[in-house]
């Protein structure tokens, strides 16, 4: 009787075998037969009927950096933005909020993360990287060197430049020749004075 009910059960797992193999578009889904949206075709989800979104705004595309007119190759000290005391600013307000954690406010690489334990990125003012020119800086930001990630997707072509802006202020705050100052902030320096 035993013998009976496996044999039975043997032939009910065949059975059922053989009538699954049959189903091969109902229970499985290939890639090539998968519900999508073809390029440009009208799209009922949204109430323009269109299936390509418009942009975004202040969003940054991914991948067409080579496009943007604010591009600029590693190599190039060329500066795309006119020099002005609002893209300074603009600049102070995005080192602040996206480069001052690790670098410090300061930039030399004294940020509150970096305290915390995480690696020190070099200080800006170090002879490299004022030598440095802004393009590679650009392209640091854009794609990030070593520990530090790329910021593409969070800021901007337009304040990466304005950081670039900030930071060589910050660099030339610390590096200035002494005869380049005028010539009340030189006497005063002379004199043992403090320059504020």
């Amino acid at each position: 009787m035993k013998t009976n009910s496996s044999l039975l059960v043997m032939l009910a797992c065949a059975l059922s075998g053989i009538a699954l193999a049959g189903c091969d578009n109902t229970l499985r889904q290939d890639m090539a037969n998968q519900p999508r949206q073809n390029t440009l075709s009208p799209a009922p989800f949204f109430q323009d009927g269109r299936s390509e979104r418009p942009e975004i705004e202040n969003t940054v595309a991914r991948g067409s950096l080579e496009n943007d007119a604010l591009f600029v190759p590693k190599d190039s000290n060329k500066f795309p933005l006119p020099l002005t005391q609002e893209l300074l600013e603009r600049g102070q307000e995005r080192y602040a909020i996206f480069c001052s954690p690790c670098h410090g406010l300061q930039g030399d690489g004294q940020g509150m993360v970096s305290m915390r334990g995480m690696k020190h990125p070099p200080s800006y003012h170090q002879e490299r990287l004022r030598q440095e020119p802004n393009g590679y800086i650009y392209d640091v930001v854009t794609n990030g060197f070593g520990a530090m990630a790329g910021y593409s997707a969070q800021i901007p072509p337009r304040d990466r430049w304005a950081i670039i802006a900030y930071v060589r202020a910050l660099q030339l705050s610390r590096n200035a020749p002494v005869a380049d100052l005028p010539s009340a902030l030189r006497e005063k320096l002379m004199t043992g004075g403090t320059l504020k």
